[in-house]
């Protein structure tokens, strides 16, 4: 359809832009920026925050340009005596009922509300509080919610409903008192929120922000009778130099290797070890499941906002999704069981700790079922259960290890390229891709193709299942067997694949899903602000690392081919079910109710709820 274009006259000066264009990005194309705090591109325009005010002729007041539309000959003034005033007006009005803990925030330097504040030179204010402090929210493991720091933007319950299609969170009450909630006020930690972190991701202050383990990882790398290993995600490698400052996308694997061993880390180590491994599980138990006629299509279980999302939502398409935990959890197992006893280190003294581009992964480690190294164990030394122990002891997202490096000193961008260590940390390019939305189907593909084939890949760029698309189809023949397959990425497009699920629909034999926008690399633990330009970034440099590696398919990792000949034996085996597989369970749903304006904003009584089990 061809666009009709418009002439719009924005301060003095003629352009031509689109008919139905905002007017904020009318001024955008014309050269003039408007600042903006409640705006976000994609998720949220809610015209709340009065920041983005502009004049148009013939209008009796002020204009919020993130919403009106330019139409043919509208005059538009962005910057002038009564713009600035009330701008400034406005915002001062937020920070009357905002804390006055700028210094001892997380977000301090990076809060668009103290951004905002320097811009428009506000430097005082006339305004006195007229909110009563609020109890922060510490039920989630992932996410502390502090209401006294929300500015009422909509972002978090824009993209939780909208994005997510999650609900978690809406408005309650009415005029000073409104606030954002949960159902019943019970918490995020105990409604159905999948601890995806997308809200913290576009909260522009601090009143979302993840659960905080730095202090506690710092005192266990003092202690001397603990070893401490971490393990690192693939997204983190394109996360953390962006969060030391470097260009969004900078490949840093050899770098952020030697920042943490500088923090103190007994061994550092990659989660990309046992991404190989999950696929080497996953891969067999999907032709297991072809070949036996077991419950298709098969949806991977890597992300565990998604697991939580199908537990509330979709409780019966659970036999769908793999067994295989994530690659996190499968590093803490075996690093507590397998490399425990390699090395001669008490598992009780061992903490493992995992960087995860993911704030859901702090809820993952402490799901009960995830303590099968204790479990491994217990008979076999005759343990009891106060030598009970997780797998995973603490998961720091990209934000917190950045967070600690700064607080150490580390200066990031001078270091050298450094190795992981052996055997843990070896891995291949089918394992660096898992950060990507795809990359875990393409990585399964490239095993499974050569598993049933007998036959050598010759391209390994499955490119049909790249990019940013919400959902992607492909079709793969291993030699007459054809696999029909989809990718999804963010819970809503999860949604319309499960829908489908349950209508028996569903023409995929493999479905993979990543809760967040973009895969992990768009994960909610890391750096902030996170846009889709950035995204692409982070994908363009792991795809550019998967190219680079020696060895690009999970099979063919040696180390791995060493796990299985030592410990595991074969895919699917006795030990491996016991240590790498797991069981999901059905859960309630409490959920915000759609106030019928899509932005899942509440009338007062907007609560939906689903007799069940419990929504934690």
């Amino acid at each position: 359809m061809e666009t009709t274009m418009i002439t719009a006259r924005i301060n003095g000066a003629e352009c031509r832009v689109p008919q139905g264009m905002t007017i904020l990005d009318a001024c955008k194309v014309a050269g003039f920026r408007v600042p903006t705090l409640c705006f976000m591109a994609d998720v949220a325009k809610n015209a709340s925050c009065g920041v983005c005010l502009v004049e148009v002729k013939g209008a009796r007041s002020l204009v919020r340009s993130c919403t009106a539309c330019v139409f043919d000959g509208i005059e538009i003034i962005t910057n002038s005596a009564r713009i600035r005033d009330a701008r400034k007006t406005n915002v001062e009005l937020l920070l009357a009922n905002h804390p006055k803990d700028c210094l001892s925030c997380m977000r301090n330097q990076n809060c668009e509300l103290q951004r905002i504040s320097a811009e428009l030179g506000v430097v005082s204010n006339r305004f006195v509080q007229t909110r009563k402090q609020m109890a922060q929210d510490a039920t989630s493991p992932s996410l502390v919610r502090d209401p006294n720091k929300c500015i009422l933007c909509g972002r978090c319950i824009a993209v939780c409903s909208t994005v997510q299609t999650v609900h978690a969170i809406g408005l309650s009450q009415r005029g000073i008192r409104t606030r954002v909630s949960t159902y019943m006020e019970k918490g995020l930690g105990n409604v159905a929120c999948t601890n995806c972190g997308q809200c913290a991701l576009v909260c522009p202050t601090a009143a979302i922000v993840e659960r905080d383990d730095t202090d506690a990882v710092f005192e266990e790398l003092l202690d001397p009778d603990k070893v401490v290993v971490v393990q690192t995600a693939p997204a983190i490698r394109v996360g953390i130099g962006e969060a030391m400052g470097m260009a969004p996308g900078a490949l840093v694997t050899g770098q952020m290797v030697a920042g943490l061993r500088r923090l103190g880390f007994s061994k550092v180590f990659d989660t990309q070890f046992t991404a190989d491994l999950t696929i080497m599980e996953e891969a067999h138990e999907l032709l297991h499941r072809i070949k036996t006629k077991g419950p298709l299509p098969m949806v991977t279980s890597c992300s565990p906002g998604w697991i939580k999302f199908a537990e509330h939502f979709f409780p019966d398409a659970l036999p769908h999704l793999s067994t295989c935990k994530s690659p996190q959890q499968m590093f803490g197992a075996i690093a507590k069981t397998y490399y425990a006893n390699k090395m001669g280190i008490d598992p009780r003294k061992m903490v493992v700790v995992s960087v995860m581009p993911c704030t859901a992964k702090k809820y993952e480690a402490r799901r009960p079922e995830m303590m099968s190294a204790f479990e491994h164990w217990k008979e076999k030394r005759a343990w009891s259960e106060a030598d009970a122990f997780y797998d995973i002891d603490y998961v720091l997202t990209t934000r917190e290890l950045a967070r600690m490096f700064q607080e150490s000193g580390v200066q990031f961008a001078t270091l050298p390229s450094e190795e992981f260590d052996h055997p843990l940390g070896e891995s291949t390019g089918a394992a660096v891709i898992f950060g990507s939305t795809g990359g875990v189907m393409e990585a399964a593909l490239r095993t499974a193709y050569e598993v049933v084939t007998g036959d050598a890949l010759t391209d390994l760029n499955l490119t049909a299942v790249r990019g940013m698309d919400g959902i992607r189809e492909a079709e793969v023949d291993l030699k007459g067997t054809k696999l029909k397959v989809a990718v999804a990425h963010t819970l809503g497009n999860a949604r319309k694949l499960l829908e489908q699920i349950e209508r028996g629909e569903s023409p995929y034999a493999f479905i993979e899903v990543m809760s967040c926008p973009g895969g992990c690399l768009g994960g909610g633990g890391q750096p902030i602000p996170t846009t889709w330009e950035t995204r692409k970034k982070r994908a363009e440099s792991i795809y550019a690392e998967d190219l680079g590696k020696p060895i690009r398919k999970s099979h063919e990792n040696p180390a791995v081919a060493a796990l299985y000949k030592e410990v595991l034996k074969a895919p699917l085996g006795e030990l491996s079910h016991h240590l790498l597989h797991t069981h999901y369970e059905k859960r309630g749903v409490f959920v915000w109710k759609d106030g019928g304006n899509g932005t899942g904003h509440g009338n007062g009584k907007g609560y939906r709820e689903k007799a069940g089990h419990s929504a934690k």
